[in-house]
């Protein structure tokens, strides 16, 4: 893995509901690697439920130094619904990622307090659903190998964080791999010995900004 501290983001959208008195709120966040991202997800968001009072935004995109963070109160009273819908986001470590909080108003007002404490309850419950992943570099790598090791083979990459995505049984076994780049090396070394250099991978691509599962 890379030196520096990983980038957590998360894999995909995910979506929740919490009622909170009269009031209905509708979280929804997705991974979103750009500001166009962010702000067409809100869009997309806003189209699926036009008929509610407010749409709340937050999003963080990059990691570290290099972020870029949003949001709004979308007609809500000022600094009751965006900016504690951010915090949360925020302080729960991912990156890349875009929230909207959609409330449809049930007539009873909550307050100042009730609407902060509401949009960060929403924004915590979605990130309770969340598939995380990583930001790193992979490669993606073609094996082909005699049957006789092809057991090995894929338990071998299997120890070294290899994800199979494709397998193609003919004559030989060709296995699609990929590898976070730092764990490939210590997977083309233990191939080599394992096979005397006589099964050599070829790596198709490098992808320098993969969402890779945890």
């Amino acid at each position: 893995m890379e030196s520096n501290p990983r980038r957590i983001i998360p894999l995909e959208p995910v979506e929740t509901h919490i009622q909170v008195v009269n009031s209905h709120f509708i979280a929804s966040l997705s991974p979103a690697r750009t500001i166009d991202e962010a702000r067409a997800f809100q869009k997309e968001i806003k189209a699926r439920y036009p008929d509610a009072t407010h749409h709340v935004p937050a999003f963080v995109i990059g990691h570290g130094n290099a972020v870029n963070a949003h949001c709004s109160d979308d007609g809500e009273p000022s600094g009751t619904a965006g900016r504690p819908a951010l915090a949360v986001l925020q302080g729960s470590g991912l990156g890349n990622v875009a929230v909207v909080v959609t409330r449809y108003f049930g007539g009873t007002k909550l307050g100042t307090g009730g609407l902060v404490k509401a949009y960060g309850d929403a924004v915590r419950e979605v990130l309770k659903l969340v598939k995380r992943g990583v930001q790193i570099p992979t490669l993606t790598v073609g094996v082909e190998t005699p049957y006789p090791w092809y057991e090995q083979v894929r338990r071998l990459a299997m120890q070294n964080q290899a994800e199979i995505q494709d397998t193609t049984f003919e004559v030989t076994v060709t296995l699609v791999l990929r590898f976070p780049e730092a764990a490939y090396q210590a997977f083309h070394e233990e191939l080599n010995t394992l096979t005397s250099g006589q099964v050599e991978p070829v790596v198709l691509f490098r992808d320098p900004d993969t969402a890779f599962p945890l």
